[in-house]
């Protein structure tokens, strides 16, 4: 996937809000070795290290784009590097972080116990990540998608969102040995102050996948469309987007 680090900042204090929720639940102890699944820019992840003092913190992401900006300091280190590669690492963790990056990654059935398997006994798992399939925007989008001529431009190629219910996370970690279970959504507000807010905040994420698989008129097209049906749903200025998140914390 191919990702715009100027058009995802334009939205980093809406982004920052559940970053500070997430690290709150983080019990910070001496010398924890910390991994940050899918870590963007970095920003986030220094952030994550000042929470965390005395820590060391690898951060990992796919996107050279991203790493670019990463910034340097003391026992802050970051990779280029898969999510399912580094899984696939005998590296075992005190915390594993992943903040608004798992979503994108099918099969959660599967993928979060590998992930839980990553810690030492004891070790610390915090998630976040937007509740796609509840959120407006993205329901939008995947319906304008499954229609013509976009899905002929498409192949009939869709991205689902593989993000579960509560319930299912909490039966996840349960059976996989988690305790001190803290599991819920929350609603960050959008705020719309002109006519294309909620276009611009989406573009820089789920309008992605999408953009990398059509030729430009193509998207250029779908783009046209989608911000016609997002104005459609909200007509007015200013508007309120009420967007999902899940946070997701267990000791195991």
């Amino acid at each position: 996937m191919t990702w715009d680090p100027k058009k995802y900042n334009e939205f980093k204090t809406e982004r920052t809000k559940p970053f500070d929720d997430l690290v709150s639940h983080i019990v910070a102890l001496p010398n924890l070795k910390v991994i940050d699944l899918g870590c963007g820019t970095g920003e986030l992840t220094k952030k994550l290290s000042e929470k965390l003092p005395n820590s060391t913190i690898l951060g990992i992401d796919n996107s050279a784009e991203m790493l670019a900006k990463a910034p340097i300091s003391k026992n802050l280190t970051f990779k280029e590097l898969p999510i399912l590669d580094q899984l696939k690492e005998e590296t075992k963790w005190d915390v594993i972080f992943s903040n608004a990056a798992l979503q994108w990654i099918d099969n959660h059935g599967e993928l979060f116990p590998k992930i839980i398997d990553c810690l030492n006994p004891g070790g610390q798992l915090a998630v976040q990540m937007p509740q796609q399939n509840e959120n407006i925007l993205n329901r939008i989008l995947l319906n304008l998608v499954q229609e013509e001529p976009f899905a002929t431009y498409l192949n009939n190629w869709t991205r689902p969102s593989p993000v579960l219910t509560l319930d299912e996370y909490a039966k996840i970690f349960f059976e996989n040995g988690g305790r001190d279970l803290i599991i819920y959504e929350k609603v960050y507000p959008q705020i719309s102050s002109s006519k294309n807010d909620f276009f611009d905040f989406i573009s820089g994420s789920a309008l992605t996948v999408y953009e990398e698989r059509l030729k430009e008129d193509e998207f250029k097209e779908l783009a046209t469309e989608f911000k016609i049906r997002i104005n459609k749903y909200f007509p007015i200025v200013p508007s309120i987007y009420a967007f999902r998140r899940l946070i997701l914390y267990a000791r195991f």
